[in-house]
């Protein structure tokens, strides 16, 4: 006992002092970000508050506006190939110097950057809100928090993921250590999507910058006046922790801008379409440049019979809940998301009327308006699109059963979609093969496990699932048979806020992953590196029987060697090794040289 209370005490004082030491606050300097021309504050000059009217010819700008107003927001330059390829020789000198930064400053750096996230909320919100159409609460969910929370667990492990790991050596390198040591690639090239324009900025700089690259990134064209602001944040934190400039750069333009940027950087992770991605890794091909592709989604929603049915009359299931707001995010945050739903037919009917019962209470309309669930759609025409699909399904014996509303809108009538619910529908309807990208619910319904998966499997995409049932058991069956990258269990969308996870889908969904430990990682040149373990005192030696010129028993050693590291019985392997030592204890015969005449 005498022996063990002195550690007792030292490791209770120990644990009291790192949480008195978690107590206080870290030392993070504030940031200024000047965002006096964002705001929408009601006194703009007439040439940026008129309405916006899309041209049809190629005016070489990238031009912005409000979806939900259509009101003209600015423009920003079509950067053409050699300047793109400018700015990523820029990049690449800032990376050379961040390179040898230390993880003490990349974490300042995020700590700061998440500082003012939280003290500048309602900004942030506000301003992806105006360029995609979505709500301040639908932005501060898919934006704020899951970037929020892609910062604390880089500060919390980045460093960890990104030190050498050590790994076994077998059996024939013991006199070896080997590890894995990650190096920054270089400059990573991201093309990124407008669903979610600040995370969707936020999510690749972040893994590129802590584990040592530079990054330049392409944003749409459809959220690039909100991706310009956000560079602003980025590089006043960078600026505040003494990092080089142009190590994070942003850049506009249309498809050539992007082709310019997958032929001049040294790792491509695109977002986007699988046509899109197509187009992507043809053109890394030439250079055999990696890419990580997150392409298209066509979630499956399971939902079986035994899920818990509260009393209340609200509504079938939380289940329904769920599926209603999956159904909606489409619209309201410009989010693929679940996409087909299978009910049981046990229960499908009564889910069918309580989601009718709470669509029909959902309005769309201008999403700075607090009074309306949905906002626009960010995408011109993209409407027409939408109503294609269901005008399809309908020909093919489909029908809705319910729709929400629009607001009063006076004008961009043709940027809102109601949410919609569709039954009797089928695979052979487009709605249920082609990604719509809006707030249209499809449900079907299933007789047993087997089918659902079928259906469920019954797709070109493989990103995301989501099954619900009242047993755990049979819920995690169900999804772990169906070919995709992600899935929930009773649950949608929760392993995106879980950003240890690697995220990303197959099939046409795409390749690679980003985020978690992996796309950590994709960010970094593996290097395998093997040395000696008791350098200098035990050095790599070839045995004698089997240097050149080779012994007449040379095979015989190599054939002995082997059964004796890796025989499957002990005694043979010790017979073996037995054999080894005494063809090691022999003088060498070498082979007799031969006539040449």
């Amino acid at each position: 006992m005498a022996f063990w209370w002195p550690l007792l005490v030292l490791g209770l004082a120990f644990a009291l002092c790192k949480l008195l030491f978690m107590l206080i606050p870290p030392n993070v300097p504030s940031i200024e970000v000047d965002a006096s021309d964002m705001l929408d504050d009601g006194n703009q000059t007439k040439e940026n508050s008129f309405i916006y009217v899309p041209s049809k010819r190629h005016t070489g700008r990238v031009q912005c506006y409000e979806p939900a107003t259509m009101k003209y927001l600015g423009y920003f330059p079509e950067l053409k190939p050699d300047e793109v390829k400018e700015r990523v020789a820029q990049a690449k000198k800032a990376q050379i110097v961040w390179a040898e930064s230390s993880f003490k400053q990349r974490r300042q750096f995020l700590r700061i950057l998440l500082k003012y996230i939280i003290e500048h909320q309602e900004l942030i919100c506000e301003i992806s809100s105006r360029d995609t159409g979505k709500t301040m609460v639908d932005a501060s969910l898919g934006e704020i928090m899951t970037t929020c929370e892609k910062i604390t667990w880089l500060l919390s492990e980045g460093e960890r993921w990104l030190r050498p790991e050590y790994r076994s050596c077998g059996r024939s390198m013991l006199h070896k250590t080997s590890k894995v040591e990650f190096y920054p690639l270089g400059v990573i090239g991201a093309i990124v999507s407008w669903n979610y324009p600040f995370h969707n900025i936020l999510n690749p700089m972040l893994a590129a910058v802590f584990s040592g690259n530079s990054i330049v990134i392409k944003v749409s064209e459809h959220a690039s006046w909100s991706g310009c602001f956000y560079l602003r944040i980025i590089q006043a934190a960078l600026a505040a922790v003494g990092a080089p400039e142009n190590l994070v750069d942003v850049i506009t333009g249309f498809a050539e801008t992007g082709q310019a940027l997958v032929s001049s950087v040294d790792k491509v992770i695109f977002v986007g379409s699988p046509g899109v991605g197509r187009m992507i890794m043809r053109n890394a091909a030439d250079t055999l440049t990696p890419v990580t592709l997150e392409l298209g989604g066509k979630d499956a929603f399971i939902v079986c019979e035994d899920v818990d049915v509260p009393h209340v009359c609200i509504i079938t299931s939380y289940v329904a809940q769920i599926a209603v707001r999956a159904a909606l995010q489409s619209s309201g945050q410009n989010c693929a998301g679940a996409e087909r739903f299978y009910v049981h037919r046990d229960i499908y009917s009564s889910f069918v009327a309580e989601v009718v019962k709470i669509v029909k209470s959902v309005t769309a309309g201008p999403p700075l308006v607090g009074k309306y669930d949905m906002g626009a759609i960010c995408m011109q025409e993209h409407s027409e699109k939408l109503q294609i699909l269901v005008n399809d399904a309908l020909d093919k014996g489909a029908e809705i059963v319910g729709r929400g509303s629009v607001g009063n809108i006076a004008g961009a009538v043709d940027q809102y979609f109601p949410p919609t619910v569709i039954v009797n529908v089928t695979h052979k309807m487009k709605l249920l093969q082609e990604e719509a990208f809006g707030p249209i619910m499809p449900i079907m319904q299933f007789s047993s496990d087997e089918e659902a998966v079928k259906l469920a499997n019954d797709s070109k995409y493989g990103l995301g699932c989501a099954v619900f049932s009242g047993s755990q058991r049979r819920a995690k069956k169900i999804a772990s048979q169906i070919v995709c990258g992600v899935a929930a269990i009773n649950d949608f969308a929760s392993n995106y806020m879980c950003q240890s996870l690697p995220f990303g889908g197959v099939k046409e969904s795409g390749f690679g992953r980003f985020a978690g430990i992996e796309g950590l990682r994709a960010c970094c040149l593996v290097k395998s590196v093997v040395e000696d373990r008791w350098w200098p005192y035990i050095k790599t030696k070839i045995p004698k029987p089997i240097q050149y010129p080779v012994a007449e028993n040379g095979f015989k050693f190599q054939e002995s060697l082997v059964e004796a590291l890796y025989g499957l019985n002990v005694w043979d392997r010790l017979r073996a090794l037995v054999n080894v030592l005494k063809m090691l204890s022999e003088p060498n015969t070498r082979p007799s040289p031969r006539r040449t005449d």
